[in-house]
């Protein structure tokens, strides 16, 4: 599409927790995510995804371009089924197959990924009920790990008043947080992807403002204390780019300032960027 990037991206996120749960793990009754073999912290790719979405969700409300397909209490079948309507494509006698014309499939991918912002970036897979088809997007992000490993403290909460009427005593109930914890999440734009789904410089610019301000509406009692702290973008000077991803995450350095023995805020740490080593067609913006 025209409008679409022509540079490749990757980015760095720093993300801070201050007696919080970031991400719980349902899998261990909603404590905080941990590695078991390195006691890192954890935050899903599909957390951070959400949030973003929430974040867009809200400050776009009602503007043409930026719906969100994946949002909580909307069942998804209404977007697929809305898609088919407004295209004027023949939904086909079993709703779980897609048109075999692929005028109509494209007509499909077409409204999806100009209405929707999280289609346009994260791209989906819509092969059920209403079967639109898949859509790789050029937005990609990884599991954030923490610099150092976490503490999860289990704290017991208590209820001043019944819950239910005829109870005899209050109830009790327990909180897991994570007293500090500072996570690196890293990602990519593919420029090739995104001129498949129309991605453009400016929903680039709505991503990086998601980014640094995604938990700034999205306050609770479990996350606590939880912000962007720094943002490090890395734009190729082309499509393709300019050298292997690894390398511009490596020139990143994260660590604990010396003397530091147990960190409990942003400023325990030093952050570097080893610009010698980053190809000089490679331009690193810093956003804070």
């Amino acid at each position: 599409m025209s409008n679409a990037i022509q540079n490749r991206y990757e980015f760095i996120a720093l993300i801070e927790v201050v007696n919080g749960n970031p991400n719980g793990d349902p899998d261990a009754g909603g404590a905080p995510r941990m590695d078991p073999e390195t006691g890192l912290g954890e935050i899903t790719n599909v957390c951070i995804n959400r949030k973003i979405r929430n974040y867009v969700d809200t400050t776009r409300a009602g503007v043409p371009g930026y719906q969100i397909y994946v949002k909580e209490g909307v069942p998804m079948d209404t977007h697929r089924k809305a898609a088919y309507i407004e295209t004027g494509v023949a939904i086909p006698e079993d709703k779980k197959k897609a048109p075999k014309d692929k005028a109509d499939r494209d007509k499909l991918y077409n409204f999806l990924v100009t209405n929707f912002f999280d289609i346009r970036a994260f791209g989906g897979v819509m092969t059920v009920t209403y079967n639109t088809g898949q859509v790789r997007g050029p937005v990609q992000t990884t599991v954030a790990n923490s610099i150092d490993p976490i503490v999860s403290r289990d704290m017991s909460i208590t209820c001043c008043t019944e819950v239910n009427e005829g109870d005899t005593s209050s109830k009790m109930g327990r909180k897991s947080i994570v007293p500090y914890g500072l996570y690196r999440l890293e990602g990519f734009i593919s420029a090739f992807e995104a001129e498949k789904t129309g991605f453009s410089e400016e929903d680039v610019e709505l991503l990086w403002e998601a980014i640094l301000n995604m938990y700034d509406i999205d306050r609770s009692a479990t996350r606590g204390k939880m912000a962007t702290r720094k943002l490090i973008i890395f734009k190729h000077s082309t499509k393709l780019g300019d050298c292997a991803a690894h390398k511009l995450f490596e020139a990143v350095e994260v660590k604990r300032k010396e003397g530091v023995l147990v960190p409990r805020k942003y400023v325990d740490y030093e952050v570097t960027i080893n610009k010698e080593d980053i190809p000089q067609e490679v331009e690193v913006i810093v956003k804070e």
